[in-house]
């Protein structure tokens, strides 16, 4: 058991980590608000990252009832986020922008808004559809395992949103650093390991849908 939760909370880390993204919010974050003072900038990582740790620790606590709510079955669930997760992975490898993160029409409409900070930043950019799904998904499994995995899954939330913003009130500095090229390289080495725990997301969804599949 002490292994199944080493093994599930090394996933649920990296998982999350790797859906939010912290440098591509921070590469859009910059995008959106070059053109606004420091402090307004400050003000904008400061509400961005608390909704979207609110909106994320939401679904992690509720999902399971969630799914309940509309008769929807953890198996379903997982298979469909498996295959939103991979594609996600796959635009990430290929080093393109994910849809489900932002698309190129609200990425234009966002220049003429005077609140950024919730939409599109919060949600969909950091909070996206791909890291609720496995906020729910990684929390209906913890469930199944020890407490101590729900606090991980709490964590690894906490984490990701601390990570995304230190980077992004960081972030001047950092893209004096890293450049389009190390970027892309950064984006498709997680969109590979992501490609890889959506699979696991699948295949474990089968299984459960189908157990005479793992026993034979």
């Amino acid at each position: 058991m002490d292994g199944d939760v080493l093994s599930f909370a090394l996933l649920a880390i990296s998982s999350v980590l790797i859906i939010v993204n912290p440098l591509g919010a921070t590469l859009f974050y910059v995008s959106l608000t070059s053109g606004l003072d420091p402090v307004t900038r400050a003000g904008i990582v400061k509400d961005s990252c608390r909704f979207a740790l609110l909106i994320l620790l939401f679904f992690a606590v509720l999902g399971t009832w969630i799914l309940q709510l509309f008769g929807i079955s953890l198996e379903a669930f997982r298979i469909a986020g498996g295959l939103l997760l991979f594609g996600i992975g796959m635009e990430m490898a290929y080093a393109k922008t994910s849809r489900t993160k932002m698309t190129a029409t609200e990425k234009y409409e966002s220049q003429d808004m005077e609140d950024i900070a919730i939409m599109p930043i919060a949600m969909p950019m950091i909070a996206g559809p791909g890291a609720i799904t496995t906020c729910i998904v990684l929390m209906n499994e913890a469930l199944t395992l020890t407490p101590f995995a729900i606090f991980v899954v709490i964590l690894s939330v906490i984490l990701s949103i601390g990570i995304t913003y230190y980077m992004m009130r960081n972030s001047d500095y950092i893209m004096s650093k890293i450049g389009q090229r190390e970027y892309r390289a950064i984006n498709r080495l997680m969109g590979m390991l992501l490609i890889a725990i959506a699979v696991q997301f699948i295949i474990n969804g089968i299984w459960m849908a189908f157990p005479a599949l793992k026993g034979g």
